[in-house]
């Protein structure tokens, strides 16, 4: 009998142990950072002219091309955004400085007729270049005037 009443016993404070809390839910997804209208989280696009050259911000890397080689590669980190301007601040593998400035306001590329709703200030090592940013996509489906918009 006392074998009865000690499984008995055992058994109630199994059923009074108190359960795993539940894991807490992932709160809301941070809001997307917009500037000048322009989702910074997707590709971003960066182009200037006299050289040509461009930057590519596809979320893991900023790739800087030109037609005077060498182009440059670099981790993307987060961007640093401070009222109306975004930075991102990397090295290449080599230790070249290159520092992406995107500020919204509106810009000409000079060579045609289209707007786009970015200034760009792009830094290679000692190279400073200066042009017109949006997102990849739109400046990919815009056409040859207007503004430069998804």
């Amino acid at each position: 009998m006392r074998r009865l009443y000690a499984a008995l016993s055992l058994l109630v404070l199994a059923g009074c142990s108190p359960a795993e809390a539940p894991a807490p839910s992932p709160g809301p997804p941070a809001p997307a950072v917009v500037l000048g209208g322009v989702e910074l989280a997707g590709p971003l696009r960066a182009i200037g002219t006299e050289p040509f050259w461009s930057v590519e911000l596809t979320g893991t890397e900023m790739v800087y091309t030109s037609t005077e080689p060498p182009g440059q590669r670099a981790r993307q980190p987060e961007p640093v955004v401070r009222g109306t301007t975004a930075t991102w601040a990397a090295e290449t593998a080599d230790g070249t400085a290159f520092k992406v400035t995107l500020i919204a306001t509106e810009c000409s590329d000079g060579m045609s007729d289209r707007t786009y709703p970015l200034t760009a200030m792009v830094t290679v090592g000692d190279r400073a270049l200066t042009g017109c940013a949006a997102s990849a996509a739109a400046i990919t489906s815009s056409g040859e005037s207007g503004p430069v918009v998804e």
